[in-house]
């Protein structure tokens, strides 16, 4: 009798490798550029970048805000010097002056024609608005003003001359009011103060026969759109750097879920290929149910599948080996007794131990090919919908036409039609058979009966075959389906059988998802022979 070799199991979550690659490479080099974090990283802070983007529009809405407020000092400054013009005495003038400083507060300055002041609204009213000294001014408008020279260097604000008063305050010192004197039109400049408030400086001509080259400025500061501009900016940076800080958690958090665990699994996988350990350990990440954990859990699985295999294939080849050097060196022993023998009889003999050497070399070579191509076999395989009481009675039928040894019967009432289908394929299937009936003959005595019976139990199709041997010993159940274990009957002649047919048998079975298991079938308390049960799943 035959089996399969057992294979080791292993720990899941631990492999051991195959042969190391004929050029090794070394552990994976996780590079920046092309790893999953800055991905990530990028993808949550596209949106805060955005969020950044509005920080910039602020800085155009503050110029429509101060072009707006230049259009209307402009044309408070044309009514200025409308009503300037109709005034006849100075003191109406001076008057005038002061009333629109001190309701407008603006800063009114008239220049004659000599370009000399002739009056200044500040006098009466003193100062409508304040040019502070920035270093009086607390720590966060440094920063604030740091902020506003930021967005102006990206934006598109335009670059202002800096606003400082005259030693001698005359026409010359204010260019517009040059510019409004020489063209007679409405101009005017802008200019940054110390501390980086836009004032809005607009000089008018007086439309007078009386004072033809006279020239009203008025000046503004825009600390209320500076202020308000700033401190919207301020709640939107605010805003930004909370965002950020939570998208680059929430980056991390991805890093660490994602990035993290298939690193380690690209890890363990390249360890395994290496080869340069025994035991690799792939983790399997319990815990997690997603697709990650899954992922994690069916590389461990097929890691351990083929150290599995690796351990048969080592086995496998072992077994060989061993099994072909009893006849080689049998045939190698014949070989050099009969170059030395010269007795006819003898010669004989040992040409007949050559034959029957080089007969069991080439069935062991047959059916060693046979196991080695098995599994592969197996996984291509396409399974159909197989009636096994048909494939099991078309056997018989070739049995009883070839002829058993010793008189040898087989008996076999085949099952209702179906009633023992499953799914398999039908050739191996038929080779299980085949080496399971093979085997029960051999071990029959002369004259013997091996019964086969299928029968369907439950969602199941059982194969139950008896022979009238000798049945089997308790502590070989298991041995007989390993690779080239062979126990024949005696008087059996000698390298008949490779061992492989069992084990064979078994791999089948379990491609096919069921179990094959061998008892002793006893009667009023003794061995009445051996009993071999095969169950599939039914169709």
């Amino acid at each position: 009798m035959a089996s399969a070799t057992g294979s080791t199991k292993s720990e899941p979550g631990e492999l051991a490798s195959g042969a190391a690659s004929a050029q090794p490479m070394s552990q994976p080099n996780w590079r920046w550029g092309f790893s999953l974090v800055p991905r990530i990283l990028a993808v949550n802070v596209f949106a805060i970048l955005m969020l950044a983007g509005s920080i910039l529009y602020l800085d155009s809405f503050r110029e429509r805000l101060i072009d707006q407020r230049r259009l209307g000092l402009e044309t408070q400054a044309r009514l200025v010097a409308v009503s300037l013009a109709e005034a006849d005495t100075a003191p109406r003038t001076a008057a005038l002056i002061a009333h629109f400083g001190a309701t407008s507060g603006n800063r009114l300055r008239l220049y004659g024609t000599d370009g000399a002041l002739l009056d200044d609204s500040w006098r009466s009213t003193g100062p409508t608005f304040e040019l502070r000294d920035p270093a009086t001014e607390p720590f966060r408008r440094d920063i604030a003003r740091f902020l506003d020279r930021a967005v102006e260097a990206v934006g598109s604000f335009p670059a202002l001359p800096d606003y400082v008063e005259p030693a001698v305050d005359r026409r010359a010192a204010w260019p517009e009011v040059g510019r409004a004197a020489a063209t007679g039109t409405v101009a005017d400049t802008l200019r940054f103060s110390a501390e980086r408030i836009v004032v809005i400086s607009t000089a008018a001509p007086l439309s007078s026969a009386l004072r033809p080259a006279a020239v009203v400025q008025l000046t503004r500061d825009t600390r209320d759109i500076t202020d308000l501009v700033r401190r919207e900016r301020q709640t939107l940076f605010l805003t930004f750097l909370g965002v950020l800080t939570i998208s680059l958690l929430i980056s991390n958090f991805l890093a660490n879920t994602i990035v993290r665990p298939l690193r380690r699994l690209a890890e363990a996988a390249q360890r395994v290929r290496l080869g340069r350990a025994r035991e690799v350990r792939v983790p399997r990440f319990i815990q997690r149910r997603d697709e990650i954990g899954e992922l994690a859990r069916a590389l461990s699985d097929m890691t351990a599948t083929l150290r599995q295999r690796t351990d048969a294939t080592e086995a496998f080849a072992a077994d060989v080996a061993h099994e072909l050097k009893n006849p080689l060196a049998s045939l190698s022993s014949a070989v050099e007794t009969l170059e030395r023998v010269r007795d006819p009889v003898l010669q004989a003999q040992l040409l007949g131990v050559v034959h029957n050497d080089v007969a069991r070399i080439d069935r062991l070579i047959s059916d060693i090919a046979d196991a080695s191509r098995l599994d592969a076999e197996l996984s291509r395989s396409r399974f159909d919908r197989v009636d096994l009481g048909v494939v099991t009675t078309e056997l018989v039928a070739g049995y009883d036409r070839a002829g058993l040894p010793r008189g040898v019967e087989l008996a076999f009432a085949a099952p209702e039609p179906g009633t023992a289908v499953v799914h398999g394929e039908a050739a191996r299937l038929a080779q299980v058979l085949r080496n399971i009936i093979d085997n029960a003959v051999s071990f029959s005595p002369s004259a013997g009966v091996v019964v086969i019976v299928i029968e369907s139990i439950g969602d199941r199709v059982q194969l139950r075959i008896d022979d009238d041997g000798p049945g089997i010993p308790p502590d070989n159940r298991e041995d007989i389906f390993r690779r080239f274990y062979s126990e024949r009957p005696a008087g059996e002649a000698f390298g008949r059988h490779s061992g492989l047919g069992l084990a064979i048998s078994r791999t089948i079975v379990d491609a096919h998802g069921g179990s094959i298991e061998a008892i002793n079938r006893e009667v009023q308390g003794r061995i009445a022979g051996a009993r071999f049960l095969v169950s599939v799943p039914a169709a």
